[in-house]
């Protein structure tokens, strides 16, 4: 088995988006910036991460009461998306979501 598997700890940048697919499955899209510092190579370094999340229906009552400003930490897996001028982007696929106060 192969490992592909993300835990994020950021700020909610705006109200969550919310559409349903053709089979009827709920997506709730929105974006998390994560800032924070990391050790490499025994030296201090800024690290600043903006990434969009997607949650399927099963976190759907957890991400209604998202907004703008909210500290979360997702779970999830990384994949590959196309953005509709055909340039690639890395998602977050939520598999749990948590708030932080």
């Amino acid at each position: 088995m192969i490992t592909n598997s993300l835990v994020l700890v950021g700020e909610v940048l705006k109200a969550p988006k919310f559409s349903t697919s053709p089979a009827g499955i709920e997506h709730c899209q929105f974006t998390i910036d994560h800032k924070s510092v990391q050790q490499e190579a025994g030296m201090s370094r800024q690290a600043f991460v903006r990434i969009q999340v997607v949650a399927t229906s099963e976190l759907s009552l957890l991400t209604r009461e998202l907004m703008s400003g909210s500290n979360i930490k997702v779970t999830g897996f990384i994949n590959r998306h196309e953005s509709r001028n055909g340039n690639p982007l890395l998602v977050l696929h939520a598999q749990q979501i948590e708030m932080i106060n």
